[in-house]
């Protein structure tokens, strides 16, 4: 089985509570990694995506596929540190900060979300965040 290749980028974090910072990150992106183990079968819709810290989140295929959607493993050209989410971390630039996962336990591709939480699609629209978060 092939390994997915890494990729770096250097990208804003845009946080929902005003700030936001601009940082170098290496990772797989994300696509890859779920051709790597098997690809996604028919009928697949989201990658819901939890935490060792009980955080949950879903993203669509559509930002799935984007290639700076990635699973960071590196922050500024060493190793991420556990302050920001080691020994990985999902990053969605297109989104806000609180779809971009720290401490990542598991990723399992799903046609619906309602299993997970209340079904809204993460644990922030469970909490009126809005799911897309599109920035």
């Amino acid at each position: 089985m092939p390994t997915p290749a890494g990729r770096t980028q250097i990208t804003a974090h845009v946080c929902e509570q005003g700030w936001s910072a601009i940082a170098q990150w290496t990772g797989a992106p994300l696509q890859r990694v779920l051709e790597a183990a098997g690809g996604v079968q028919p009928g697949a819709r989201y990658v819901m995506l939890d935490t060792v810290d009980g955080w949950y989140e879903g993203i669509d295929l559509f930002e799935v596929a984007h290639s700076q959607t990635i699973l960071a493993y590196g922050l500024n050209g060493g190793d991420l540190p556990v302050g920001n989410g080691a020994p990985l971390r999902l990053r969605v630039e297109r989104q806000c900060g609180y779809k971009n996962l720290k401490f990542l336990k598991s990723i399992q591709v799903v046609d619906s979300m309602a299993g997970f939480g209340q079904g809204t699609g993460g644990i922030n629209s469970d909490w009126g965040f809005h799911w897309y978060a599109g920035v």
